[in-house]
């Protein structure tokens, strides 16, 4: 971006798009842009815990809509992104983050133990469901890296958790993979007939909103 008023530009742009134009479609620039994007999407400790399926497949994509209680944006967006935590988070996730570390910047995981307990302590300390909140807290962080790289972009989202989740995961085979769909973006190209896309954007005053101290 050129500058500053271009992002804010862009941001009051996107809208949590209803309709789609099903005939545009993401071109491979596009769609790799969003995917860098997502990869470089912080999280706790850095250690992502989840996967994100991106489907295109049209047979898959009503499926979906249809476990999304018929919203057309399932069936309409170019690609949806569903971003899936990982359900039963143990240590090993850890130890695999470590080893990555280790390859990534060339050195030994004993040059991070330190770090690599400090992990382990904080997984060892809490329960499934906690796990479960904090990794889904991580990945809607990534679903906002998505929003706002669309956005700078011009391509359309929708960020959604109105859909069955139970569904969602038997239709991708989540469960196998040991994950568990949290919130779901479909994206695209708006259709031109969306009356949401001209309306003004509603959000609290600065003064209501922040709290300076």
């Amino acid at each position: 971006m050129e500058n500053n008023k271009e992002i804010i530009s862009a941001l009051n742009w996107r809208y949590a798009t209803k309709a789609f134009d099903s005939t545009k479609k993401l071109n491979q620039n596009e769609l790799g842009l969003l995917l860098d994007a997502v990869q470089l999407a912080p999280s706790s400790y850095g250690l992502q815990p989840y996967q994100i399926v991106v489907v295109s497949n049209q047979e898959v994509k009503e499926k979906l809509k249809a476990a999304a209680y018929g919203q057309p944006q399932l069936a309409d967006a170019s690609h949806i992104f569903v971003f899936a935590i990982t359900k039963n988070y143990t240590t090993q996730h850890v130890d695999d983050y470590a080893n990555n570390i280790a390859a990534t910047r060339t050195i030994e995981v004993a040059d991070i133990q330190g770090f690599v307990d400090t992990m382990k302590g904080t997984v060892n300390s809490r329960s499934q469901e906690e796990l479960a909140a904090w990794n889904a807290r991580q990945a809607y962080i990534a679903l906002g890296v998505l929003l706002e790289a669309a956005a700078i972009a011009k391509i359309d989202a929708c960020p959604m958790e109105g859909f069955n989740n139970a569904q969602f995961d038997e239709i991708l085979d989540l469960g196998d993979k040991n994950l568990t769909a949290v919130v779901i973006a479909p994206t695209g190209f708006r259709s031109a007939d969306d009356a949401y896309q001209h309306f003004a954007k509603v959000r609290k005053s600065k003064e209501d909103l922040f709290i300076h101290i």
